[in-house]
């Protein structure tokens, strides 16, 4: 599968506002991890899962972006 196939999604974690609370690391600990305390994407284009989104959502400081291929921001919600 081309990594810029429609459907996948693209995450980001902006390490300027990641605190490292570990949240998306426990809500989705398969796609996210914790590297000298700053969260970071396992990959960076994925299939689209729930538990990313959750991750997104619940992250306190709003360092995880997830977007669509071509850019649209699909989490969190703005």
């Amino acid at each position: 599968m081309s990594q810029e196939e429609p459907g996948r999604w693209r995450v980001f974690v902006d390490s300027t506002r990641c605190i490292g609370s570990g949240i998306c690391a426990g809500a989705a600990p398969t796609h996210f991890v914790v590297v000298d305390g700053l969260s970071r994407p396992v990959e960076e284009r994925i299939d689209p899962v729930e538990a990313v989104l959750d991750a997104a959502e619940s992250c306190p400081m709003e360092a995880i972006i997830v977007s669509d291929v071509e850019g649209g921001r699909i989490a969190p919600e703005p």
